[in-house]
């Protein structure tokens, strides 16, 4: 691993002056600041981000706070980000809260020891004046939240989207999964769905959840066909339910789709590929990375925001746990 010491030698000078020279203070003269990135260039030497912070009291670098790191989904959204981040110049680093206060409180802190310069943060378990009292700019992912830039899909409209499918393609008796209610991304998809289905002419049962975990799924899956046997279509609360929910009807005998149509909420990569493929409202995880990250950018800059809280459009995928239109007439 090539160090600064091993650059200063290349380039016949000091390490104070190769220092100098990476973060851009004092005096060096032009020949020796050429000679020093030619250096640094050829020995292809990367200077050590947080050491470089402590000493200039400046960074590249970016917290980004992620809910469940297991979930699929989350990482779609970090990989928006850290894609246009590093456009920008700037790396991240992230830590894995798993809804837990303490350990977030734990990141954020550990985030303002590193000299992060921004964060982005898909969770939002602590109160709003520990978020407050930050002297960085915070921007929300995949939550909502009036006091700080936010974006994120249009979680009631995906709900409406799911119950109108399902409607449509003949389900007469509904179950809705209801994710967590400390969520008001989750929320707003269980209203949505609940919206159109209060208005159509078919039973419909409600099944609450508190997680999105996989470990959960399972157990809710049985407890749904245990409670509502003639269940013959389930709205999941999101992608890794939605399997749940297909693993357990295929085990207990039930064919999909014609007996259980099932919808999803992400369209995360696993779900085109489970068997049969499912049917799911997909949310545009990179692009909200992206935009995030762009609305972060713009605050480290100083920059007017033009709109504070983006909503980005959600959309219908049919694949085969749902039937045509035209199958149930």
């Amino acid at each position: 691993m090539v160090t600064i010491r091993d650059v200063a030698k290349a380039a016949g000078v000091s390490v104070a002056t190769v220092s100098r020279v990476l973060n851009e203070t004092g005096y060096v003269h032009e020949d020796t600041r050429n000679t020093v990135n030619e250096m640094i260039k050829q020995l292809n030497y990367s200077p050590n981000e947080v050491a470089r912070s402590l000493y200039t009291k400046k960074s590249r670098l970016i917290g980004l706070l992620l809910p469940d790191i297991t979930n699929p989904f989350f990482p779609l959204l970090a990989r928006g980000v850290e894609d246009e981040m590093r456009l920008h110049d700037y790396r991240l680093i992230f830590g894995n809260t798993d809804e837990d206060a303490e350990k977030e409180q734990d990141y954020i802190q550990t985030f303002q020891q590193n000299n992060v310069i921004g964060l982005i943060s898909m969770t939002n378990t602590l109160s709003k004046k520990v978020y407050q009292d930050l002297s960085i700019p915070v921007v929300f992912l995949d939550r909502t939240s009036s006091g700080y830039p936010s974006v994120f899909a249009d979680g009631k409209e995906g709900g409406k989207l799911a119950a109108m499918e399902m409607v449509k393609r003949g389900s007469k008796r509904i179950t809705l999964i209801k994710g967590p209610g400390h969520l008001q991304t989750a929320v707003d998809r269980f209203q949505g769905a609940l919206e159109v289905l209060s208005t159509s002419d078919i039973n419909f049962y409600v099944m609450s959840t508190t997680s999105f975990s996989f470990k959960d799924a399972e157990t809710w899956a049985k407890d749904l066909f245990e409670k509502y046997p003639d269940t013959d279509g389930v709205i999941a609360s999101n992608d890794i339910v939605a399997t749940a929910v297909i693993h357990e009807a295929l085990r207990i005998g039930k064919k999909i789709p014609e007996e259980v149509q099932v919808i999803g909420f992400d369209d995360v990569p696993h779900s085109s590929l489970l068997f049969p493929p499912l049917s799911t409202i997909r949310q545009p995880a990179y692009e909200m990375g992206k935009e995030a990250a762009q609305l972060l950018i713009k605050l480290m800059k100083n920059e007017k925001l033009q709109k504070k809280n983006i909503q980005l459009p959600v959309t219908f995928i049919n694949r085969d746990t749902t039937r045509k239109v035209d199958e149930h007439v």
